[in-house]
């Protein structure tokens, strides 16, 4: 017996989906803008996971060209089917509706590589996939009600998918339009057979407080389908928003080798108030079977911060969980770009990066010279140094990205009107930039310059690092109110990235930054 700490997977992994293969799970979660896209990860005990790969991991697979921030990668659903891995998909443009669209992927190895995309030519989000016992697989998603009765009333579709083509076929079945009479987004559908009853599993109420798990159930896959009357089966939206953990929704189920039932999904744990700077994060809990219905979270009826696994001797959460702490090495799976690889924007160098100067910045909807990964702790120092010699108006160092409209910025520059490197901090808020310090810098320019952004709660500490030994001194260049940056202030569904960057500000360059090495620190 061991205890397992909820999230299983902190940071920015929402709406996750699980499956299993003998006595190993696999999860994959969204990823939006950023690439490699869909993580995969793998665990023994639903405890410890480590991530294999990416679904999403070669630059020709997807054409993210234009994708604004919170667009991209929705809602993946993972399944396996007679030794092939099924991934489907969503590429969302929330600027251009008919661009993109449900796609499917297949792999005979989860790590990679997975195939280009087969497009299912269906409108929709968060499409899901089912195999029947008889052999036959169905595609089951969301879309909006044609006819709707009130605003944003989705309704839950299947149809038929032809393996060997990978199309859809034959009629098209209408599931399911939400448990409750006006709920918005009724999503994430999942179905599943338990006994020869066919389950579907949704989310509904919107990705934010009113999140909830509903669960409806048939004798035939294409129904009619029967609401639990104890609908939503899980939620936390009556706990309000002082609750431990908000917007509890997106489930997906899987049973474990010894025949008991679990379900991951995703849930934010706010802080500061109601602000939840590490986004969307995977939670588990345990599911029972009573009356022919699922019940999750037995005795508790909510998330449980904690959860004992019967199996799991040692419950050690590897670096996908945020265990980790120092050096984050370029070859670690957690390191993304946004709309890109971070082999096309940068170059490894062991422990570090180099880092060409793009004319793009964090403000264009464009490929920026920007690598990260997710802020998985509420107290952490990132800290990295930098050797760069910018032109006037190149500036490269760290940043804090939540989006276009909303990021900071703390970076080595030269001034135009003057001479002599400096350090500047500045903060874009809502598309509007705010040069909140500068702090000028001492020593050649082949000096490595330490960086530090150092979150505690919901203070973003922007630091420099200048000297060494007992002569090291660290100046506070500013501070930034982290309430500002999450998704109840600036919108999106992301949580924040911490990572190195550079530009040339609109500028053809041939300036590169040396990062020498990042190192992530979690605190406390």
């Amino acid at each position: 017996m061991s205890t397992v700490h909820n999230p299983v997977l902190p940071g920015c992994y929402p709406d996750p989906t699980v499956c299993r293969v003998g006595d190993t799970f696999y999860l994959v979660t969204s990823t939006f803008e950023y690439l490699p896209g869909l993580p995969v990860f793998r665990s023994t005990d639903l405890a410890t996971w480590e991530q294999i790969g990416h679904v999403v991991d070669r630059p020709d697979q997807l054409d993210y060209t234009g994708l604004a921030s919170s667009s991209g990668l929705y809602a993946p659903t993972l399944r396996h089917h007679d030794g092939v891995f099924y991934l489907v998909c969503t590429l969302v443009d929330q600027k251009d509706p008919a661009r993109g669209g449900n796609f499917v992927m297949t792999a005979t190895d989860p790590a990679g590589p997975w195939s280009d995309p087969h497009w299912l030519g269906i409108s929709g989000i968060d499409p899901s996939i089912f195999f029947d016992d008889d052999g036959r697989a169905w595609c089951h998603g969301t879309r909006l009600a044609e006819e709707p009765e009130w605003h944003d009333q989705t309704e839950v579709w299947l149809r038929e998918l032809d393996l060997e083509r990978l199309e859809l076929v034959g009629p098209e079945h209408v599931l399911w339009s939400g448990a409750l009479r006006g709920a918005v987004w009724a999503e994430g559908p999942h179905l599943s057979k338990v006994d020869g009853t066919y389950y579907l599993l949704a989310a509904e109420g919107g990705t934010e407080i009113h999140h909830a798990v509903s669960v409806a159930r048939a004798d035939a896959v294409t129904g009619p389908y029967e609401g639990c009357r104890a609908n939503p089966v899980l939620t936390h939206r009556h706990l309000g928003r002082r609750a431990d953990v908000v917007g509890v929704g997106h489930a997906d189920l899987v049973q474990a080798p010894d025949g008991s039932w679990w379900a991951v999904l995703l849930g934010m744990r706010p802080y500061g108030g109601y602000h939840y700077n590490l986004g969307r994060e995977t939670f588990l809990v345990p599911v029972e079977w009573e009356d022919g219905w699922p019940l999750f979270a037995p005795d508790r009826g909510r998330v449980p911060l904690e959860v004992e696994l019967p199996w799991a001797v040692t419950a050690r959460p590897g670096a996908a969980q945020g265990a980790t702490t120092g050096v984050v090495p370029a070859t670690d799976l957690r390191w993304t770009a946004v709309r890109a690889l971070p082999s096309e924007v940068a170059v490894a160098r062991g422990a570090g990066w180099d880092l060409p100067l793009r004319p793009s910045t964090l403000s264009d909807v464009d490929v920026p010279a920007f690598v990260g990964v997710r802020q998985q702790h509420r107290d952490v120092d990132l800290r990295a140094a930098v050797v760069v010699e910018p032109a006037p108006g190149e500036e490269a160092g760290l940043a804090i990205r939540q989006s276009e409209r909303d990021h900071v910025r703390l970076c080595v520059t030269t001034a135009e009107d003057g001479p002599g490197r400096r350090v500047v901090a500045v903060h874009v808020r809502g598309g509007v930039s705010t040069v909140l310090a500068q702090l000028p810098l001492d020593g050649p320019a082949s000096e490595p310059v330490g960086l530090v952004l150092s979150a505690r709660g919901q203070d973003y500490r922007l630091l420099v690092e200048q000297g060494t030994g007992d002569r090291l001194r660290r100046t506070t260049v500013a501070t930034v109110d982290g309430r500002t940056l999450d998704t109840v202030a600036a919108g999106g569904f992301l949580g924040l990235w911490l990572g190195a960057y550079g530009s040339s500000n609109g500028r053809p360059t041939s300036s590169v930054a040396r990062v020498q090495q990042v190192e992530y620190c979690p605190v406390g």
